[in-house]
């Protein structure tokens, strides 16, 4: 099968992208796109920075001026728990119940719980459809915003938009509407992109700065 460049791409398009959603996620994020999908949710996150109720609650915690590598562990951890074992499997519960215990300490509106859980739909399609070797079938799309939408569910967000393009929409009003420059964003890009410095060598630092 893996001689074939396009066997798992083929292969997802018999699935069903409702019924076989949390395998075709499963393959993208594992097999097909592993990188781009790694790197497409760190700057997922990073993208939420911009909306100050986001970035002024994290700034307010501190966790990533003191803890930053800590809760980028904690959060990757988590998320790879319930892809590589579904989010209904016992691994996969204990994990959800890691992240709303987490998350319920804090006053977090719905409205930004959703905005979050979409940029966990859009983002990684928008990165790999850009730097990929190839693009994003439209199964894959609906199977990713299925099983995010069932993660939702599962973390108690309500009025979850029901399809695919109602969802993006969401995504694009919401951040035309919240995202604007405070102090709290850039102290926590700031804090995040000292995360992603620290993991190369210091005369590095300078470029990979650039990058970011």
């Amino acid at each position: 099968m893996m001689s074939d460049r396009y066997a798992i791409r083929d292969y997802i398009l018999t699935l069903d992208p409702k019924r076989d959603h949390q395998e075709i996620v499963y393959l993208i994020s594992a097999y097909e796109m592993p990188y781009l999908s790694r790197k497409s949710l760190e700057f997922a996150l990073f993208r939420t920075y911009a909306v100050p109720s986001i970035s002024g609650l994290l700034a307010a915690t501190r966790q990533f001026d003191g803890h930053g590598q800590r809760r980028y562990d904690d959060t990757a951890l988590i998320i790879a728990e319930i892809t590589e074992n579904g989010y209904d499997s016992e691994r996969g519960r204990a994990a959800l119940r890691c992240m709303n215990r987490l998350h319920g300490r804090f006053n977090i509106s719905n409205e930004d719980y959703v905005y979050v859980l979409s940029t966990f739909v859009f983002e990684p399609s928008r990165w790999i459809d850009r730097f990929g070797w190839r693009k994003t079938t439209e199964k894959e799309k609906q199977a990713a915003y299925t099983f995010c939408r069932e993660v939702g569910k599962r973390m108690g967000m309500k009025d979850i938009p029901g399809n695919y393009a109602a969802f993006e929409d969401f995504n694009i009003a919401y951040e035309r509407e919240h995202f604007r420059y405070t102090a709290s964003n850039y102290r926590v890009g700031e804090a995040t992109i000292q995360i992603f410095l620290g993991w190369y060598p210091a005369f590095t630092q300078p470029f990979v700065r650039e990058a970011v």
